[in-house]
């Protein structure tokens, strides 16, 4: 019963908000309300000093903050332990990924071969997934953003090079291919910041001396930028992999030399000997890299 009282304060105080907490440890407001009560009454301390709508964490509260964080990564060490030593017949695997495009074949194989496991697909950008996989809510990340976190095994999955995304109405849509300098005064689509595919878009067409506009619509997935570029809304950049095939979309090469989109793995160095991810990295092509250490 402690554990759950102290994980209602615990994600309260982590995200803010009772509402934030309440979604994130799916239950009710009122439910995390009265933990954090009961926590409060039991000991009679106060751990957080409340203004209004507001929660500022008060001095023991903010003691407890690593005390339960220590915790919290135990139960879910324990739980990960008793979850791979299970023959496989049963389980969940949870991946955290920016988009489905290049992870697909590999989950579809995975589940071929065991198919009473329960797979799970988070979508979030770069940050967001890798953020998951350190607070231990996804087994394997998926993104484009390099990180030589020494915690992770990174393990390249895709090279995709940029193309430009257009409405097949569109004036470019039928060109054999486009220099970047073309896009000046064309209504940009951008993802949301953090996104991996928003900085290198950004770097490019800076490189290219286009300055982005305030007219850039910014969208929050790569669905809804598709979705935009479908309804003749604007053009985006986008890793030729992500395009996908539909009627009204046109992928256009790019004239200029540019990097190609690299898309990533990630899985915790410390959970690299495990069953569930030894059998799912078995489905996954490409190279393994171990982050060194920092000095």
């Amino acid at each position: 019963m402690l554990a759950l009282l102290l994980a209602a304060f615990y994600e309260t105080a982590r995200q803010g908000s009772v509402t934030a907490a309440a979604k994130r440890l799916d239950v009710s407001q009122p439910t995390i309300t009265s933990r954090i009560q009961q926590l409060e009454r039991h000991y009679g301390v106060e751990l957080f000093h409340r203004r209004g709508n507001r929660l500022d964490l008060s001095d023991a509260g903010a003691s407890l903050m690593p005390m339960i964080g220590q915790m919290l990564q135990m139960e879910n060490d324990i739980d990960f332990a008793l979850r791979n030593e299970r023959e496989l017949h049963t389980g969940n695997l949870r991946v955290g990924t920016t988009g489905p495009f290049y992870i697909l074949p590999a989950i579809a194989a995975f589940r071929r071969q065991y198919p009473a496991v329960k797979i799970s697909v988070e979508i979030g950008n770069s940050q967001q997934v890798l953020d998951a996989l350190v607070d231990f809510r996804v087994d394997v990340a998926v993104s484009s953003q390099r990180d030589d976190d020494p915690r992770f095994v990174r393990h390249t999955i895709a090279n995709d090079p940029l193309v430009l995304v257009v409405h097949r109405s569109h004036p470019l849509a039928a060109r054999a291919s486009v220099a970047l300098a073309a896009l000046a005064g064309e209504t940009l689509l951008l993802r949301e910041a953090g996104s991996r595919t928003r900085a290198l878009m950004e770097h490019v067409l800076r490189h290219a001396g286009i300055h982005v506009p305030a007219s850039a619509i910014e969208l929050g997935s790569r669905e809804a930028i598709r979705e935009a570029v479908q309804h003749d809304m604007g053009c985006t950049l986008m890793p030729r992999g992500e395009v996908g095939l539909h009627p009204e979309l046109r992928a256009v090469p790019l004239a200029d030399d540019m990097p190609p989109m690299h898309e990533y793995l990630y899985y915790l160095d410390a959970r690299a000997g495990t069953r569930l991810i030894a059998a799912f990295m078995a489905n996954v092509g490409g190279r393994d890299a171990r982050m060194p250490a920092h000095a």
